[in-house]
């Protein structure tokens, strides 16, 4: 342990990082993301008052006076994990990966995760291609169910291509259904693509989508909160989910159920002030309830990346185009013009100029002027002395 605490006190040549961090404070916080959990807000509130290396020495010495929420049970804890690590094998273990662990200080730490609070992460785990901090500048979260439909794997897919196409990274969790979907969509364009994992970033996890988490580690950058080799469970999902909304500019839920745990993201990022969107389904799908109560409950209701881009984008930048249905020919007639085609009936008979200007409202030397206006345009027919709309084919 004194040889660890030393490591801690001193630069070691071999596990330089990207930052201007010093390396005894990035060595502690890597012994400290392995003694806690993500998200564990009492090695957090420690965190804002010392430097990581004065709580290792703190933690091993069981030198803690009066700190908010540490008991003997929870300093126990964190004790009985202190033997057998060594930050320095992590280092080295993310670096053969072809990754690194980016810290508060660094130029790559996305200063957006401040708003965690006590549950900021410790630091981050990262692979891939790019910087974390001007990928999260302009990015948006795409989740969802596992087990969607064929409808929300394609609206997923449709999203993210079309977001990743506008230069927005689109930002996942890499899990089955709605989450591969989404980065497929943003894969298929060329487009960049963010996985947070719930495991460590050189554990390919589900293992179903082992070649698309390879992919984004070529193409676009996975990262994770836990250390190298470490796997998921179901709080770690839950944690993880909150890393992905305080990331993201906003939060699209294609498709959720009732108890779906994407809605935890999409609440996380509410509670951050993010944007949260969803995308309506069939009223009759359960895949469809958790989105539908969100929107109820204030989430923007968005069809395509025209609107989710308007929403989280520039102000008078990223404006989706004001959407109408079809222009029709008489629409653009003026209005004492359609006053008498209204009036004329669509009957074979038809009727004489006198009923029409009783029914518009017009003199009948105007009606008649209107009417041989809406003759001249295809409208209407003069059939004897009654006129009648002309029977398009």
């Amino acid at each position: 342990m004194n040889q660890l605490l030393g490591q801690l006190r001193a630069p070691h040549p071999d596990w330089s990082g990207p930052s201007a961090a010093p390396e005894p404070e990035r060595l502690a916080r890597v012994l400290l993301n392995r003694l806690s959990e993500p998200g564990d807000a009492v090695v957090g509130r420690w965190l804002g008052e010392l430097p990581a290396v004065e709580v290792v020495r703190a933690i091993r010495e069981g030198a803690v006076p009066d700190h908010p929420g540490l008991d003997t049970a929870r300093l126990a804890a964190y004790q009985a994990r202190l033997p057998g690590l060594d930050p320095a094998v992590d280092l080295k273990r993310v670096r053969d990966v072809g990754g690194r662990f980016i810290i508060p200080g660094d130029t790559e730490w996305p200063s957006q995760l401040d708003d965690l609070g006590d549950g900021r992460p410790i630091g981050l785990w990262t692979a891939g291609t790019g910087s974390l901090r001007l990928l999260a500048l302009r990015s948006v979260a795409v989740v969802g169910s596992r087990a969607c439909t064929a409808y929300g794997a394609h609206v997923a897919g449709e999203l993210s291509a079309q977001l990743a196409e506008r230069g927005w990274v689109v930002v996942s969790g890499a899990a089955y259904g709605i989450d591969a979907a989404a980065h497929r969509g943003a894969l298929a364009v060329g487009g960049m693509t963010v996985a947070v994992l719930a495991c460590g970033v050189d554990v390919a996890y589900p293992k179903g989508n082992a070649e698309l988490i390879r992919r984004i580690g070529v193409q676009g950058l996975l990262v994770s909160e836990l250390p190298p080799g470490e796997h998921p469970n179901r709080f770690r999902f839950v944690l993880r989910n909150r890393v992905i909304a305080a990331l993201t500019r906003g939060t699209v839920v294609v498709e959720a159920a009732l108890r779906s745990g994407a809605l935890s993201t999409a609440r996380r990022a509410r509670d951050l002030n993010r944007h949260t969107m969803g995308v309506a389904g069939p009223v009759t799908s359960e895949l469809s309830a958790g989105v539908h109560a969100l929107i109820r409950s204030g989430a923007t209701l968005v069809t395509d990346a025209a609107e989710i881009a308007e929403l989280v984008g520039a102000i008078g930048d990223d404006l989706a185009p004001q959407r109408s249905g079809p222009v029709l020919p008489r629409d653009l007639l003026e209005p004492p013009v359609a006053r008498v085609l209204e009036a004329v009936p669509a009957t074979a008979e038809g009727a004489p100029v006198e009923r029409l200007a009783r029914q518009s409202g017009l003199p009948p030397d105007e009606v008649l002027q209107r009417l041989y206006e809406l003759a001249s345009l295809g409208f209407v027919e003069r059939h004897g002395a009654h006129w009648r709309v002309v029977r398009r084919r």
